[in-house]
Protein backbone atom coordinates (compact mmCIF):
# COMPACT_ATOMS: atom_id res chain seq x y z
CA UNK A 1 0.00 0.00 0.00
CA UNK A 2 1.20 3.51 -0.83
CA UNK A 3 -0.10 6.84 0.44
CA UNK A 4 -3.45 6.84 2.23
CA UNK A 5 -4.86 3.30 2.24
CA UNK A 6 -8.33 2.71 0.79
CA UNK A 7 -11.22 1.37 2.85
CA UNK A 8 -10.81 -2.00 1.12
CA UNK A 9 -7.08 -2.12 1.86
CA UNK A 10 -7.72 -1.28 5.52
CA UNK A 11 -10.42 -3.94 5.72
CA UNK A 12 -8.21 -6.61 4.13
CA UNK A 13 -5.35 -5.81 6.49
CA UNK A 14 -7.56 -6.02 9.60
CA UNK A 15 -7.39 -8.98 11.96
CA UNK A 16 -10.85 -10.51 11.84
CA UNK A 17 -11.88 -12.93 14.57
CA UNK A 18 -13.93 -16.11 14.10
CA UNK A 19 -17.60 -15.21 14.39
CA UNK A 20 -18.19 -17.75 17.17
CA UNK A 21 -15.73 -15.77 19.34
CA UNK A 22 -17.62 -12.54 18.67
CA UNK A 23 -20.91 -14.28 19.43
CA UNK A 24 -19.63 -15.76 22.69
CA UNK A 25 -18.33 -12.38 23.86
CA UNK A 26 -21.70 -10.82 23.00
CA UNK A 27 -23.60 -13.41 25.04
CA UNK A 28 -25.06 -15.37 22.11
CA UNK A 29 -25.54 -18.99 23.16
CA UNK A 30 -24.51 -21.76 20.74
CA UNK A 31 -28.09 -22.90 20.08
CA UNK A 32 -29.01 -19.46 18.72
CA UNK A 33 -25.98 -19.12 16.41
CA UNK A 34 -26.16 -20.22 12.76
CA UNK A 35 -22.81 -19.70 11.01
CA UNK A 36 -22.49 -18.56 7.41
CA UNK A 37 -18.80 -19.24 6.89
CA UNK A 38 -16.09 -18.18 9.36
CA UNK A 39 -16.89 -14.50 9.79
CA UNK A 40 -20.65 -14.04 9.62
CA UNK A 41 -23.63 -15.75 11.20
CA UNK A 42 -27.34 -15.45 11.84
CA UNK A 43 -28.91 -15.28 15.28
CA UNK A 44 -32.20 -17.05 15.93
CA UNK A 45 -33.94 -14.78 18.49
CA UNK A 46 -36.32 -17.60 19.44
CA UNK A 47 -33.36 -19.68 20.67
CA UNK A 48 -31.53 -16.80 22.31
CA UNK A 49 -30.84 -17.20 26.01
CA UNK A 50 -30.98 -13.51 26.90
CA UNK A 51 -33.20 -11.14 28.90
CA UNK A 52 -35.97 -8.99 27.35
CA UNK A 53 -34.85 -5.83 25.50
CA UNK A 54 -33.25 -3.41 27.96
CA UNK A 55 -30.36 -1.67 26.18
CA UNK A 56 -30.45 2.09 25.70
CA UNK A 57 -30.75 3.28 22.10
CA UNK A 58 -28.41 5.79 20.49
CA UNK A 59 -29.80 6.98 17.14
CA UNK A 60 -27.25 8.37 14.66
CA UNK A 61 -28.61 10.72 12.00
CA UNK A 62 -27.07 13.53 9.96
CA UNK A 63 -27.38 16.83 8.17
CA UNK A 64 -28.63 16.79 4.57
CA UNK A 65 -26.28 14.63 2.48
CA UNK A 66 -24.06 16.06 -0.24
CA UNK A 67 -21.53 14.58 -2.69
CA UNK A 68 -18.88 15.77 -0.23
CA UNK A 69 -19.86 12.97 2.16
CA UNK A 70 -21.00 12.97 5.77
CA UNK A 71 -19.83 9.56 7.06
CA UNK A 72 -22.88 8.61 9.12
CA UNK A 73 -22.11 4.87 9.07
CA UNK A 74 -18.44 5.54 9.77
CA UNK A 75 -19.39 7.68 12.76
CA UNK A 76 -21.86 5.05 13.99
CA UNK A 77 -19.16 2.38 13.97
CA UNK A 78 -16.48 4.64 15.44
CA UNK A 79 -18.79 5.80 18.24
CA UNK A 80 -19.70 2.21 19.16
CA UNK A 81 -16.03 1.19 19.14
CA UNK A 82 -15.18 4.10 21.44
CA UNK A 83 -18.02 3.21 23.83
CA UNK A 84 -16.75 -0.37 23.91
CA UNK A 85 -13.19 0.88 24.46
CA UNK A 86 -14.48 2.74 27.53
CA UNK A 87 -15.69 -0.57 28.96
CA UNK A 88 -19.37 -0.50 28.00
CA UNK A 89 -21.38 -3.45 26.67
CA UNK A 90 -22.20 -2.19 23.18
CA UNK A 91 -23.73 -3.55 19.99
CA UNK A 92 -24.34 -1.91 16.61
CA UNK A 93 -27.52 -2.24 14.51
CA UNK A 94 -27.12 -1.24 10.84
CA UNK A 95 -28.88 -1.75 7.52
CA UNK A 96 -27.63 -4.03 4.79
CA UNK A 97 -26.27 -2.31 1.66
CA UNK A 98 -28.23 -2.47 -1.60
CA UNK A 99 -26.40 -3.57 -4.74
CA UNK A 100 -27.95 -0.63 -6.61
CA UNK A 101 -25.91 2.08 -4.84
CA UNK A 102 -22.89 -0.24 -4.35
CA UNK A 103 -22.52 -0.69 -8.10
CA UNK A 104 -23.90 2.77 -8.84
CA UNK A 105 -22.76 5.87 -7.01
CA UNK A 106 -22.00 4.96 -3.41
CA UNK A 107 -19.61 2.04 -3.81
CA UNK A 108 -20.30 0.53 -0.36
CA UNK A 109 -22.07 1.09 2.95
CA UNK A 110 -20.07 -0.55 5.73
CA UNK A 111 -18.39 2.53 7.20
CA UNK A 112 -14.91 3.64 6.27
CA UNK A 113 -11.26 3.83 7.28
CA UNK A 114 -10.66 2.21 10.65
CA UNK A 115 -14.36 2.35 11.54
CA UNK A 116 -15.82 -0.41 9.39
CA UNK A 117 -17.88 -3.56 9.79
CA UNK A 118 -16.29 -6.71 8.39
CA UNK A 119 -16.11 -8.61 6.10
CA UNK A 120 -16.86 -5.47 4.12
CA UNK A 121 -16.77 -7.06 0.67
CA UNK A 122 -19.25 -9.81 1.58
CA UNK A 123 -21.60 -7.42 3.39
CA UNK A 124 -21.57 -5.05 0.41
CA UNK A 125 -22.28 -7.81 -2.10
CA UNK A 126 -24.53 -10.83 -1.49
CA UNK A 127 -23.95 -11.18 2.29
CA UNK A 128 -26.25 -13.94 3.63
CA UNK A 129 -28.79 -13.68 0.81
CA UNK A 130 -31.45 -11.66 2.65
CA UNK A 131 -32.08 -9.27 -0.25
CA UNK A 132 -32.37 -12.19 -2.66
CA UNK A 133 -35.00 -13.76 -0.40
CA UNK A 134 -36.95 -10.48 -0.19
CA UNK A 135 -36.73 -10.04 -3.98
CA UNK A 136 -37.91 -13.63 -4.49
CA UNK A 137 -40.84 -13.24 -2.08
CA UNK A 138 -41.92 -9.99 -3.74
CA UNK A 139 -41.75 -11.41 -7.25
CA UNK A 140 -43.37 -14.69 -6.22
CA UNK A 141 -46.36 -12.68 -5.02
CA UNK A 142 -46.71 -10.95 -8.37
CA UNK A 143 -46.29 -14.22 -10.29
CA UNK A 144 -49.08 -15.69 -8.16
CA UNK A 145 -51.28 -12.64 -8.70
CA UNK A 146 -50.86 -12.71 -12.49
CA UNK A 147 -51.42 -16.46 -12.50
CA UNK A 148 -54.64 -15.97 -10.52
CA UNK A 149 -55.89 -13.50 -13.12
CA UNK A 150 -54.90 -15.86 -15.96
CA UNK A 151 -56.59 -18.86 -14.32
CA UNK A 152 -60.02 -17.23 -14.15
CA UNK A 153 -59.67 -14.33 -11.70
CA UNK A 154 -61.99 -15.55 -8.95
CA UNK A 155 -61.13 -12.47 -6.87
CA UNK A 156 -62.22 -10.16 -9.71
CA UNK A 157 -58.89 -8.29 -9.66
CA UNK A 158 -58.72 -5.31 -12.01
CA UNK A 159 -55.34 -5.54 -13.84
CA UNK A 160 -55.49 -1.77 -14.42
CA UNK A 161 -55.53 -1.05 -10.70
CA UNK A 162 -52.53 -3.05 -9.53
CA UNK A 163 -50.53 -1.16 -6.88
CA UNK A 164 -47.74 -3.69 -6.29
CA UNK A 165 -44.72 -4.06 -8.58
CA UNK A 166 -41.96 -6.54 -9.21
CA UNK A 167 -38.54 -5.56 -7.83
CA UNK A 168 -34.83 -5.90 -8.52
CA UNK A 169 -31.93 -5.00 -6.22
CA UNK A 170 -30.33 -2.81 -8.86
CA UNK A 171 -30.63 0.71 -10.24
CA UNK A 172 -32.28 0.06 -13.63
CA UNK A 173 -34.23 2.95 -15.14
CA UNK A 174 -35.21 0.84 -18.17
CA UNK A 175 -37.53 -1.19 -15.95
CA UNK A 176 -39.51 1.71 -14.47
CA UNK A 177 -42.31 1.24 -17.00
CA UNK A 178 -42.85 -2.09 -18.79
CA UNK A 179 -45.67 -4.07 -20.42
CA UNK A 180 -46.07 -7.72 -19.46
CA UNK A 181 -48.17 -10.61 -20.75
CA UNK A 182 -47.54 -9.98 -24.46
CA UNK A 183 -47.43 -12.84 -26.95
CA UNK A 184 -50.95 -14.18 -27.00
CA UNK A 185 -53.44 -15.83 -24.59
CA UNK A 186 -50.95 -18.46 -23.38
CA UNK A 187 -48.64 -15.77 -22.00
CA UNK A 188 -51.10 -14.24 -19.55
CA UNK A 189 -53.13 -11.04 -19.49
CA UNK A 190 -51.29 -8.02 -20.95
CA UNK A 191 -51.00 -5.04 -18.63
CA UNK A 192 -48.77 -2.08 -17.96
CA UNK A 193 -46.41 -2.70 -15.06
CA UNK A 194 -43.01 -1.64 -13.73
CA UNK A 195 -40.21 -2.45 -11.32
CA UNK A 196 -39.14 -0.86 -8.06
CA UNK A 197 -35.76 -1.35 -6.43
CA UNK A 198 -35.90 -4.09 -3.76
CA UNK A 199 -35.35 -1.66 -0.89
CA UNK A 200 -38.57 0.17 -1.87
CA UNK A 201 -40.64 -3.02 -1.76
CA UNK A 202 -43.36 -3.31 0.85
CA UNK A 203 -41.95 -6.78 1.54
CA UNK A 204 -38.76 -5.02 2.69
CA UNK A 205 -40.76 -2.67 4.90
CA UNK A 206 -42.75 -5.56 6.40
CA UNK A 207 -39.50 -7.48 6.92
CA UNK A 208 -38.00 -4.55 8.83
CA UNK A 209 -41.06 -3.71 10.96
CA UNK A 210 -42.13 -7.24 11.95
CA UNK A 211 -41.52 -8.26 15.56
CA UNK A 212 -41.08 -11.99 14.83
CA UNK A 213 -41.86 -14.63 12.20
CA UNK A 214 -45.53 -14.88 13.20
CA UNK A 215 -45.95 -11.10 12.96
CA UNK A 216 -44.13 -11.15 9.61
CA UNK A 217 -46.63 -13.71 8.27
CA UNK A 218 -49.58 -11.69 9.54
CA UNK A 219 -48.26 -8.45 8.04
CA UNK A 220 -47.63 -10.15 4.69
CA UNK A 221 -51.27 -11.18 4.67
CA UNK A 222 -52.37 -7.56 5.21
CA UNK A 223 -50.55 -6.26 2.11
CA UNK A 224 -52.90 -4.66 -0.43
CA UNK A 225 -51.60 -5.45 -3.92
CA UNK A 226 -54.49 -4.07 -5.99
CA UNK A 227 -58.21 -3.49 -6.32
CA UNK A 228 -61.20 -5.26 -7.81
CA UNK A 229 -63.26 -3.90 -10.68
CA UNK A 230 -65.52 -2.47 -7.98
CA UNK A 231 -62.47 -0.70 -6.46
CA UNK A 232 -62.40 -2.87 -3.36
CA UNK A 233 -58.86 -3.52 -1.96
CA UNK A 234 -57.49 -7.05 -2.46
CA UNK A 235 -54.97 -8.44 0.06
CA UNK A 236 -52.40 -11.22 0.09
CA UNK A 237 -54.50 -13.06 2.68
CA UNK A 238 -57.40 -13.19 0.23
CA UNK A 239 -55.06 -14.72 -2.34
CA UNK A 240 -53.99 -17.19 0.37
CA UNK A 241 -50.22 -17.02 -0.17
CA UNK A 242 -48.93 -15.29 2.98
CA UNK A 243 -47.68 -18.65 4.22
CA UNK A 244 -45.63 -19.25 1.07
CA UNK A 245 -44.09 -15.77 1.30
CA UNK A 246 -43.24 -16.29 4.98
CA UNK A 247 -41.62 -19.62 4.04
CA UNK A 248 -39.35 -17.83 1.57
CA UNK A 249 -38.33 -15.37 4.31
CA UNK A 250 -38.05 -17.65 7.35
CA UNK A 251 -34.22 -17.77 7.32
CA UNK A 252 -33.69 -14.22 6.09
CA UNK A 253 -35.69 -12.77 9.00
CA UNK A 254 -32.98 -13.86 11.47
CA UNK A 255 -30.51 -10.99 12.13
CA UNK A 256 -26.95 -11.17 10.75
CA UNK A 257 -24.01 -10.97 13.17
CA UNK A 258 -20.68 -9.50 12.07
CA UNK A 259 -17.95 -7.40 13.73
CA UNK A 260 -16.11 -4.10 13.46
CA UNK A 261 -12.38 -3.81 12.91
CA UNK A 262 -12.10 -3.37 16.68
CA UNK A 263 -14.21 -6.46 17.36
CA UNK A 264 -17.44 -4.75 18.44
CA UNK A 265 -20.41 -6.99 17.55
CA UNK A 266 -22.76 -5.63 14.89
CA UNK A 267 -26.14 -6.77 13.62
CA UNK A 268 -26.59 -5.84 9.94
CA UNK A 269 -30.13 -6.61 8.82
CA UNK A 270 -32.67 -5.15 6.40
CA UNK A 271 -32.08 -2.14 4.22
CA UNK A 272 -34.93 0.19 3.21
CA UNK A 273 -33.85 3.56 1.76
CA UNK A 274 -34.85 6.62 3.78
CA UNK A 275 -35.77 8.75 0.77
CA UNK A 276 -38.37 6.30 -0.60
CA UNK A 277 -39.01 4.03 2.42
CA UNK A 278 -38.60 4.26 6.21
CA UNK A 279 -34.80 3.94 6.19
CA UNK A 280 -34.10 1.88 9.34
CA UNK A 281 -32.65 -1.56 10.01
CA UNK A 282 -34.99 -4.34 11.11
CA UNK A 283 -36.91 -4.04 14.35
CA UNK A 284 -36.02 -7.67 15.11
CA UNK A 285 -32.30 -6.83 14.91
CA UNK A 286 -32.68 -3.71 17.04
CA UNK A 287 -34.59 -5.58 19.74
CA UNK A 288 -32.15 -8.51 19.60
CA UNK A 289 -29.27 -6.09 20.11
CA UNK A 290 -31.11 -4.51 23.04
CA UNK A 291 -31.39 -7.98 24.62
CA UNK A 292 -27.64 -8.53 24.32
CA UNK A 293 -26.14 -5.11 25.05
CA UNK A 294 -26.56 -2.22 27.47
CA UNK A 295 -26.06 0.35 24.69
CA UNK A 296 -27.20 -0.11 21.08
CA UNK A 297 -25.94 2.32 18.44
CA UNK A 298 -28.15 2.40 15.37
CA UNK A 299 -28.60 4.74 12.42
CA UNK A 300 -31.37 6.07 10.23
CA UNK A 301 -30.78 6.84 6.58
CA UNK A 302 -29.90 10.19 5.00
CA UNK A 303 -30.64 13.43 6.89
CA UNK A 304 -32.67 13.83 10.06
CA UNK A 305 -35.57 15.18 7.96
CA UNK A 306 -35.96 11.70 6.45
CA UNK A 307 -34.47 8.77 8.37
CA UNK A 308 -34.67 10.22 11.88
CA UNK A 309 -38.24 11.49 11.44
CA UNK A 310 -39.29 8.05 10.18
CA UNK A 311 -37.45 6.32 13.01
CA UNK A 312 -39.34 8.48 15.54
CA UNK A 313 -42.78 8.39 13.91
CA UNK A 314 -42.83 4.91 12.33
CA UNK A 315 -40.27 2.47 13.74
CA UNK A 316 -40.28 3.77 17.32
CA UNK A 317 -44.08 3.91 17.32
CA UNK A 318 -44.53 0.38 15.96
CA UNK A 319 -41.77 -1.12 18.10
CA UNK A 320 -42.47 0.76 21.32
CA UNK A 321 -38.96 2.25 21.23
CA UNK A 322 -37.59 5.53 22.54
CA UNK A 323 -34.08 6.79 21.72
CA UNK A 324 -32.10 7.74 24.81
CA UNK A 325 -29.70 9.87 22.75
CA UNK A 326 -29.50 11.21 19.20
CA UNK A 327 -26.34 12.10 17.29
CA UNK A 328 -26.43 14.40 14.24
CA UNK A 329 -23.36 13.96 12.02
CA UNK A 330 -21.96 16.94 10.14
CA UNK A 331 -18.77 17.67 8.23
CA UNK A 332 -17.01 20.91 7.45
CA UNK A 333 -16.89 19.87 3.78
CA UNK A 334 -20.62 19.23 3.51
CA UNK A 335 -21.51 22.43 5.37
CA UNK A 336 -19.36 24.47 3.00
CA UNK A 337 -21.10 22.80 0.07
CA UNK A 338 -24.45 23.71 1.64
CA UNK A 339 -23.06 27.24 1.77
CA UNK A 340 -22.44 27.33 -1.98
CA UNK A 341 -18.87 26.03 -2.43
CA UNK A 342 -18.25 23.76 -5.43
CA UNK A 343 -17.09 20.22 -4.71
CA UNK A 344 -13.66 20.78 -6.26
CA UNK A 345 -13.05 23.82 -4.01
CA UNK A 346 -13.86 22.23 -0.65
CA UNK A 347 -10.24 21.76 0.46
CA UNK A 348 -9.74 25.53 0.71
CA UNK A 349 -10.44 27.00 4.17
CA UNK A 350 -13.60 29.11 3.98
CA UNK A 351 -15.23 30.07 7.27
CA UNK A 352 -17.68 32.39 5.49
CA UNK A 353 -19.07 29.48 3.46
CA UNK A 354 -19.21 27.39 6.61
CA UNK A 355 -21.22 30.10 8.31
CA UNK A 356 -23.64 30.22 5.36
CA UNK A 357 -24.05 26.44 5.24
CA UNK A 358 -24.50 25.86 8.95
CA UNK A 359 -28.14 26.88 8.66
CA UNK A 360 -28.76 23.38 7.29
CA UNK A 361 -27.34 21.84 10.47
CA UNK A 362 -29.29 24.29 12.64
CA UNK A 363 -32.60 23.15 11.16
CA UNK A 364 -31.73 19.47 11.65
CA UNK A 365 -30.76 20.10 15.28
CA UNK A 366 -33.99 21.98 15.97
CA UNK A 367 -36.00 19.26 14.23
CA UNK A 368 -34.58 16.59 16.53
CA UNK A 369 -35.47 18.76 19.51
CA UNK A 370 -39.11 18.69 18.37
CA UNK A 371 -39.15 15.00 19.34
CA UNK A 372 -38.17 15.90 22.90
CA UNK A 373 -34.50 14.94 22.56
CA UNK A 374 -31.52 17.33 22.51
CA UNK A 375 -28.98 15.92 20.03
CA UNK A 376 -25.21 15.69 20.19
CA UNK A 377 -23.40 16.97 17.09
CA UNK A 378 -20.59 14.78 15.76
CA UNK A 379 -18.20 16.68 13.51
CA UNK A 380 -16.77 13.92 11.34
CA UNK A 381 -13.24 15.07 10.62
CA UNK A 382 -11.66 14.97 7.17
CA UNK A 383 -7.89 15.36 6.67
CA UNK A 384 -8.44 18.57 4.68
CA UNK A 385 -10.39 20.34 7.45
CA UNK A 386 -8.65 23.50 8.65
CA UNK A 387 -8.23 24.06 12.39
CA UNK A 388 -9.97 27.44 12.21
CA UNK A 389 -12.99 25.80 10.52
CA UNK A 390 -13.28 23.12 13.19
CA UNK A 391 -12.87 25.70 15.95
CA UNK A 392 -15.54 27.93 14.40
CA UNK A 393 -18.01 25.05 14.13
CA UNK A 394 -17.40 23.96 17.74
CA UNK A 395 -17.94 27.54 18.90
CA UNK A 396 -21.16 27.77 16.87
CA UNK A 397 -22.49 24.58 18.50
CA UNK A 398 -21.60 25.93 21.94
CA UNK A 399 -23.45 29.18 21.19
CA UNK A 400 -26.47 27.12 20.09
CA UNK A 401 -26.38 25.22 23.38
CA UNK A 402 -25.65 21.91 21.64
CA UNK A 403 -22.93 19.53 22.81
CA UNK A 404 -20.47 18.78 20.00
CA UNK A 405 -17.20 16.98 19.45
CA UNK A 406 -14.78 16.45 16.58
CA UNK A 407 -14.60 12.74 15.76
CA UNK A 408 -11.61 11.41 13.83
CA UNK A 409 -13.02 7.91 13.53
CA UNK A 410 -11.97 7.31 9.92
CA UNK A 411 -8.29 7.70 10.71
CA UNK A 412 -8.19 6.92 14.47
CA UNK A 413 -11.09 4.52 14.89
CA UNK A 414 -10.96 0.75 15.05
CA UNK A 415 -10.38 0.87 18.79
CA UNK A 416 -8.31 4.06 18.70
CA UNK A 417 -9.14 7.28 20.52
CA UNK A 418 -10.70 9.17 17.59
CA UNK A 419 -14.22 8.90 18.96
CA UNK A 420 -13.54 9.11 22.68
CA UNK A 421 -14.69 12.71 23.13
CA UNK A 422 -17.89 12.02 21.19
CA UNK A 423 -18.49 8.87 23.26
CA UNK A 424 -18.17 10.87 26.49
CA UNK A 425 -20.82 13.34 25.30
CA UNK A 426 -23.14 10.51 24.26
CA UNK A 427 -22.72 8.82 27.66
CA UNK A 428 -23.69 12.09 29.31
CA UNK A 429 -26.75 12.35 27.04
CA UNK A 430 -27.75 8.77 27.88
CA UNK A 431 -27.94 9.68 31.56
CA UNK A 432 -29.82 12.94 31.00
CA UNK A 433 -33.63 12.90 31.05
CA UNK A 434 -35.51 13.45 27.81
CA UNK A 435 -39.17 13.78 26.94
CA UNK A 436 -39.34 11.73 23.76
CA UNK A 437 -42.54 12.23 21.80
CA UNK A 438 -43.85 11.64 18.31
CA UNK A 439 -44.33 14.57 15.95
CA UNK A 440 -48.04 13.95 15.42
CA UNK A 441 -50.85 11.82 16.85
CA UNK A 442 -52.25 9.04 14.67
CA UNK A 443 -55.70 10.57 15.04
CA UNK A 444 -54.77 13.34 12.61
CA UNK A 445 -55.95 12.87 9.04
CA UNK A 446 -53.34 11.69 6.53
CA UNK A 447 -53.49 15.13 4.90
CA UNK A 448 -52.77 16.87 8.20
CA UNK A 449 -49.94 14.44 9.04
CA UNK A 450 -48.28 15.29 5.73
CA UNK A 451 -48.74 19.03 6.36
CA UNK A 452 -47.28 18.67 9.86
CA UNK A 453 -44.13 16.95 8.56
CA UNK A 454 -43.76 19.41 5.68
CA UNK A 455 -44.15 22.49 7.85
CA UNK A 456 -42.50 21.37 11.11
CA UNK A 457 -39.60 19.31 9.70
CA UNK A 458 -38.97 20.66 6.19
CA UNK A 459 -39.89 24.28 6.89
CA UNK A 460 -42.41 24.42 4.03
CA UNK A 461 -45.17 27.00 3.80
CA UNK A 462 -47.66 24.32 2.82
CA UNK A 463 -48.44 21.25 0.72
CA UNK A 464 -49.91 21.02 -2.77
CA UNK A 465 -51.76 17.76 -3.53
CA UNK A 466 -52.18 16.67 -7.15
CA UNK A 467 -55.62 15.58 -8.36
CA UNK A 468 -54.61 11.87 -8.23
CA UNK A 469 -53.28 12.37 -4.68
CA UNK A 470 -56.55 13.98 -3.58
CA UNK A 471 -58.48 11.03 -4.99
CA UNK A 472 -56.16 8.67 -3.15
CA UNK A 473 -56.72 10.58 0.10
CA UNK A 474 -60.44 9.94 -0.28
CA UNK A 475 -59.79 6.24 -0.97
CA UNK A 476 -57.57 5.99 2.11
CA UNK A 477 -60.26 7.41 4.36
CA UNK A 478 -62.97 5.27 2.77
CA UNK A 479 -60.94 2.09 3.29
CA UNK A 480 -60.20 2.87 6.94
CA UNK A 481 -56.47 3.52 6.59
CA UNK A 482 -56.51 7.12 7.84
CA UNK A 483 -55.01 6.17 11.22
CA UNK A 484 -51.69 5.01 9.74
CA UNK A 485 -48.48 7.05 10.04
CA UNK A 486 -46.98 8.69 6.95
CA UNK A 487 -43.72 7.78 5.19
CA UNK A 488 -42.57 10.71 3.05
CA UNK A 489 -40.76 9.87 -0.20
CA UNK A 490 -38.62 12.92 -0.94
CA UNK A 491 -35.21 13.81 -2.31
CA UNK A 492 -32.52 13.40 0.32
CA UNK A 493 -30.49 16.37 -0.88
CA UNK A 494 -32.84 19.16 0.16
CA UNK A 495 -35.49 20.02 2.73
CA UNK A 496 -37.65 20.79 -0.31
CA UNK A 497 -38.70 18.34 -3.04
CA UNK A 498 -36.20 20.05 -5.39
CA UNK A 499 -32.74 18.47 -5.03
CA UNK A 500 -30.98 21.64 -6.20
CA UNK A 501 -32.16 23.83 -3.28
CA UNK A 502 -29.48 23.44 -0.63
CA UNK A 503 -29.04 25.00 2.80
CA UNK A 504 -32.22 25.70 4.77
CA UNK A 505 -34.67 27.09 2.19
CA UNK A 506 -37.78 29.09 3.06
CA UNK A 507 -40.85 30.06 1.09
CA UNK A 508 -41.53 26.77 -0.68
CA UNK A 509 -44.32 24.24 -1.12
CA UNK A 510 -44.08 20.45 -0.97
CA UNK A 511 -45.78 18.81 -3.95
CA UNK A 512 -47.44 15.44 -3.28
CA UNK A 513 -48.11 13.67 -6.56
CA UNK A 514 -49.44 10.36 -5.24
CA UNK A 515 -50.10 8.31 -2.10
CA UNK A 516 -49.40 4.59 -1.76
CA UNK A 517 -51.09 2.72 1.11
CA UNK A 518 -48.72 0.08 2.54
CA UNK A 519 -51.24 -1.80 4.64
CA UNK A 520 -48.90 -4.65 5.54
CA UNK A 521 -46.07 -2.39 6.68
CA UNK A 522 -48.60 -0.11 8.33
CA UNK A 523 -47.92 3.31 6.79
CA UNK A 524 -48.90 5.55 3.87
CA UNK A 525 -46.14 6.54 1.42
CA UNK A 526 -46.44 10.11 0.09
CA UNK A 527 -44.56 10.52 -3.20
CA UNK A 528 -43.26 14.08 -3.57
CA UNK A 529 -41.58 15.95 -6.39
CA UNK A 530 -39.76 13.74 -8.89
CA UNK A 531 -38.47 11.11 -6.42
CA UNK A 532 -38.15 7.66 -8.04
CA UNK A 533 -38.80 4.23 -6.49
CA UNK A 534 -36.48 2.73 -9.13
CA UNK A 535 -33.27 4.80 -9.32
CA UNK A 536 -30.98 4.96 -12.33
CA UNK A 537 -27.23 4.48 -12.59
CA UNK A 538 -24.94 7.54 -12.87
CA UNK A 539 -22.91 8.38 -15.96
CA UNK A 540 -19.83 6.75 -14.40
CA UNK A 541 -21.04 3.87 -12.18
CA UNK A 542 -18.84 2.63 -9.35
CA UNK A 543 -18.98 -0.78 -11.07
CA UNK A 544 -16.46 0.47 -13.65
CA UNK A 545 -13.66 0.43 -11.07
CA UNK A 546 -14.57 -2.95 -9.57
CA UNK A 547 -12.91 -6.26 -10.36
CA UNK A 548 -11.61 -9.46 -8.84
CA UNK A 549 -7.90 -10.39 -8.73
CA UNK A 550 -6.52 -13.83 -9.72
CA UNK A 551 -6.86 -15.02 -6.11
CA UNK A 552 -10.54 -14.10 -5.95
CA UNK A 553 -10.04 -10.98 -3.84
CA UNK A 554 -12.24 -7.94 -4.54
CA UNK A 555 -10.84 -4.84 -6.22
CA UNK A 556 -12.35 -1.35 -6.23
CA UNK A 557 -14.93 -1.60 -3.43
CA UNK A 558 -15.02 1.53 -1.27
Amino acid sequence: MTGVPSDLEIARAARIRPIEDIAAAAGVNAAALEQYGRYKAKIDPARLDAPPPHGKLVLVSAMSPTPAGEGKSTTTVGLADSLARAGHNVMIALREPSLGPVLGMKGGATGGGYSQVLPMDEINLHFTGDFHAITSANNALMALVDNHIYQGNALNIDPRRMTFKRVLDMNDRALREVVIGLGGPAQGVPRQDGFDITVASEIMAVFCLATDLADLRERLGRITFGYTYERVPVTVAELGVQGALALLLKEAVKPNLVQTIAGTPALVHGGPFANIAHGCNSLIATQTARRLADIVVTEAGFGADLGAEKFMDIKARIGGLAPSAVVVVATVRALKMQGGVAKDQLTRPDVAALEAGVENLRRHVHNVEKFGVTPVVAINRFATDAAEELDWLLAWCAAEGVAAAVADVWGRGGGGDGGDELAALVLRALEAPNKFRHLYPLELSVEDKIRTIAQEIYGADGVDFSVPALKRLADIERNGWGGLPVCMAKTQYSFTDDASRLGAPKGFTIHVRDLLPKTGAGFIVALTGAVMTMPGLPAVPAALRMDVDPDGNPVGLT
